[in-house]
């Protein structure tokens, strides 16, 4: 059962064809963080930027937002528009829930464009040196509690440090408007807790691990932005992924840290519609 599909929020935007369908999937909080990327895949597409449920304006029902409820929306969420032939545009917490849908809907997606992504099973010890203290704390009660429901840590903090460029105060009051209360950010705090990091949550490990092994062996189109230094994705990392991930094509992004759709959204835009469109040509 894929369960019921609440309102979920989206940003979205059409061309004069709308036969290629990009769905994008980021951060937890918001799809607002796609905003400045969503006209230029817009172009002769039908764009749509979606807020997770829980997160951003999508509803906030009484669930407990692990990475299967998760899963279970976006199907839902793909099932109830009717999109077919799907390319993903995914990052951070999106990325497990893009890289798993595709892995389970192969037929229906037709290519991934991914930065800043869970590509395989993390570990603690690949972290940078704050978040690997920061995140053994947030995955533990009551201090997650404490710091990300009570204390709005991610978005207080966490947004702005992994962020290179100074955001506006208007920015940061659409970020933070969604969740305005303890209750609200229930979600945001959960999912820290579902991100497999050296082997748990056991369940989850074994999803990310199941699509990592298919990732390396499936021909479908991928496209890997890479930033630098990043975060989830270091330099060790990205060149395990350009070595091990056929079909791959490579853009290197320059600076960038997590956040990177909100300090080169221009640049990401543009790559990812050039890359469509090399594959279209390929097809054809």
């Amino acid at each position: 059962s894929k369960g019921k599909v609440e309102e979920m929020g989206i940003l979205a935007g059409a061309g004069r064809t709308c036969s290629r369908r990009r769905v994008l999937w980021s951060w937890a909080a918001s799809c607002y963080i796609w905003r400045n990327i969503i006209p230029h895949v817009s172009k002769g597409s039908r764009a749509i930027a979606v807020d997770l449920i829980g997160m951003g304006k999508s509803d906030k029902p009484d669930i407990g937002y692990h990475y299967d409820d998760h899963s279970r929306y976006v199907e839902g969420f793909v099932e109830a528009l009717g999109l077919k032939d799907i390319t993903l545009v995914i990052q951070d917490w999106g990325s497990l829930i893009g890289f798993r849908y595709a892995h389970e809907h192969e037929a229906n997606v037709r290519g991934i464009a991914f930065m800043e992504a869970s590509v395989r099973p993390l570990n603690f010890k690949d972290m940078p040196l704050d978040t690997r203290i920061m995140l053994p704390v947030v995955r533990t009660f009551p201090f997650g509690y404490l710091l990300i429901q009570v204390g709005n840590i991610f978005l207080s903090k966490l947004l702005h440090e992994m962020t290179l460029r100074k955001l506006a105060k208007e920015e940061i009051a659409a970020y933070n408007a969604p969740f305005p209360t303890i209750k609200s950010r229930k979600p945001v705090a959960q999912f820290p807790l579902e991100v497999p990091f050296d082997g748990k949550p056991v369940k989850n490990h074994s999803t990310v691990a199941g699509y990592s092994e298919w990732l390396k062996v499936t021909q479908m189109p991928k496209l890997f932005l890479k930033f630098s230094p990043g975060v989830l994705i270091n330099k060790d990392m990205a060149a395990w992924i350009e070595k091990s991930l056929p079909n791959i094509t490579t853009v290197d992004c320059g600076a960038g840290k997590h956040f990177v759709q909100e300090d080169d959204p221009d640049l990401i835009g543009q790559e990812i519609v050039a890359w469509m469109s090399a594959t279209q040509s390929k097809k054809k």
